[in-house]
């Protein structure tokens, strides 16, 4: 099959390209840079989000759309203008996904939109499914409502539509190396008062339910993304220490991470209890459902 991606260059679109090349699809990475990167005999780079690019001319017989497009909700303090670029970079992205469908002489027959668990807003004694279907009142609960509207009037040109709500990625890279440091410092311990819920997933498993969701033609609507069993940030890092031979033992209270971060400090504040409902209602078996098995995949080196 013919895939496109959008973000394909990043942590989660590198290693999804990675799997799709093993399951034999040709990969076409759409990016504002197609000269930075050499093509290869299963991938092709693609220029769009550019006016002198028209993609739809070197696509043909596209199968599926991933898109991945969007800038990283913790790379800078959440100033006004910075909201604004989150928010922009993922609507923009989206809207010109919808316009390449609307050029491709042939529709694909499935766009995978990445989420994010932020739609449900945040608590620490309700869990959330896919059943929920209203989003919280937060800045992110807004920008992931909005994304997802975009990205749903592909279901309006007939094109299977799904939402991969995801939780915090744990790989390589990504959130987890910030993680680690405070812990290899013996520094680890809860953040504020450690109640607050991480929905995690292993970066294997985003991988293959991004996978799934082309082929799964049943599967549609929002899909979360997140391992079976979400956890305190207390016990958390308890097992984060575990893997890594390290006291959990030095909290840093709330109102310092506020102080520092700003709003930008819910993200470690904040949280939801989340459960992929509807990915095991339909077939998909998490490689890494539980913890510490999925920390000592990515920590401890044979």
């Amino acid at each position: 099959m013919n895939i496109v991606i959008t973000g394909g260059t990043g942590f989660v679109g590198s290693k999804l390209t990675e799997h799709l090349i093993q399951e034999e699809h040709h990969v076409y990475i759409l990016t504002r840079h197609p000269e930075k990167y050499e093509d290869s005999e299963h991938v092709t780079h693609v220029g769009w989000l550019k006016d002198e690019f028209h993609p739809e001319a070197h696509l043909e017989n596209v199968g599926a759309i991933i898109n991945l497009a969007g800038e990283s909700l913790n790379s800078g303090r959440w100033t006004e203008e910075r909201k604004r670029s989150i928010m922009d970079s993922r609507i923009l992205a989206t809207e010109a996904v919808i316009d390449l469908i609307d050029a491709l002489g042939e529709k694909p027959q499935v766009l995978v939109n990445a989420s994010a668990v932020g739609y449900y807003g945040q608590s620490k004694i309700k869990t959330f499914t896919e059943e929920t279907d209203h989003p919280g009142r937060d800045f992110l609960a807004n920008v992931v409502k909005e994304w997802e509207d975009r990205a749903s009037k592909a279901v309006e040109r007939g094109v299977r539509t799904v939402f991969i709500r995801l939780g915090v990625i744990l790989g390589e890279e990504g959130a987890l190396p910030k993680m680690i440091l405070p812990y290899k410092l013996m520094a680890g311990g809860n953040l504020g008062s450690g109640e607050q819920w991480m929905s995690w997933v292993h970066i294997d498993d985003v991988v293959r339910l991004f996978a799934y969701a082309i082929q799964a033609k049943d599967l549609e609507g929002p899909v979360n993304g997140t391992a079976p069993h979400p956890q305190r940030n207390k016990d958390f890092g308890k097992t984060l220490g575990d893997v890594l031979d390290r006291p959990h033992w030095l909290p840093v209270p709330g109102f310092v991470l506020k102080t520092a971060l700003g709003e930008m400090s819910m993200l470690l504040l904040g949280g939801q209890s989340v459960v992929p409902k509807k990915a095991i209602s339909h077939g998909y078996h998490f490689k890494y459902p539980e913890l510490k098995p999925a920390l000592q995949s990515i920590l401890v080196k044979e």
